[in-house]
């Protein structure tokens, strides 16, 4: 099955003092969603936005909302929002029943996510969720049934302008893969961190088929949203 390639630009590298303009220029250029990242200080080592950031964005636009929750409590965070059709609500696949499992290739006892998944999909929503570079895509298994799509992190999350882990793009094959022969040919894959287009267009190849574009490939120093994203739109629909 192929997807349709779409654009999700990271709000988190925009100039926060004027993202409302941001979003009337990415409006107006066409992508397809923005993504939230939404760090609580313990999951990963910085804090950024929240639920009231998000209802914000909601208020200000009809885009989609991508929002990746990086924290240790993801249930907390859906009880503070109302998602709308279209929104995406993406938790991580590494949390244990009681704490985020940092140590482990991937938790031996993994949260059961059944119940939030059913909650976001009543509100019309789709539920994801990501996968850390070090977390092998078999730790997805549990909840193959539940999820509409998958995030592959390609850096180690918590910053913006982090490098991406060596090889790390051949584990989109490698998800497309194991999600195509389990069964779950409809989920789509993300692919968030150093995205440029170049990237982008390789792992298009692969199976990827979401790209969160920020500072590698949207937001790029001395060029313009109006020359970078039709550059990364062409890159992804070769």
């Amino acid at each position: 099955m192929r997807h349709s390639p779409k654009i999700s630009v990271s709000v988190m590298c925009s100039d926060l003092l004027s993202l409302g303009r941001d979003i009337e220029t990415l409006e107006r250029l066409g992508v397809d969603m923005l993504h939230v990242d939404v760090m609580d200080a313990h999951f990963v080592p910085n804090l950024t936005f929240g639920p009231d950031f998000i209802k914000a964005m909601q208020r200000f636009t009809r885009l989609p909302v991508d929002c990746h929750f990086m924290v240790t409590d993801p249930e907390l965070m859906f009880s503070k929002l109302t998602l709308r059709e279209g929104d995406i609500f993406t938790a991580h696949v590494e949390l244990t029943a009681a704490e985020a499992g940092q140590d482990a290739p991937f938790p031996s006892d993994p949260r059961s996510y059944r119940e939030l998944a059913s909650k976001v999909h009543a509100s019309g929503a789709l539920f994801g969720l990501a996968v850390n570079p070090e977390t092998p895509v078999e730790a997805l298994e549990p909840h193959l049934d539940i999820i509409d799509r998958v995030t592959l992190m390609l850096v180690h999350p918590g910053f913006a302008g982090a490098k991406m882990v060596e090889g790390i793009m051949e584990k989109v094959a490698a998800a497309r893969e194991f999600l195509d022969g389990n069964g779950r040919p409809d989920v789509e894959i993300s692919v968030d961190g150093s995205v440029s287009a170049e990237r982008a267009a390789y792992m298009a190849g692969l199976g990827a088929s979401i790209f969160v574009g920020g500072t590698a490939g949207i937001y790029r120093q001395g060029l313009s949203l109006d020359e970078t994203i039709p550059a990364f739109r062409r890159a992804i629909e070769i």
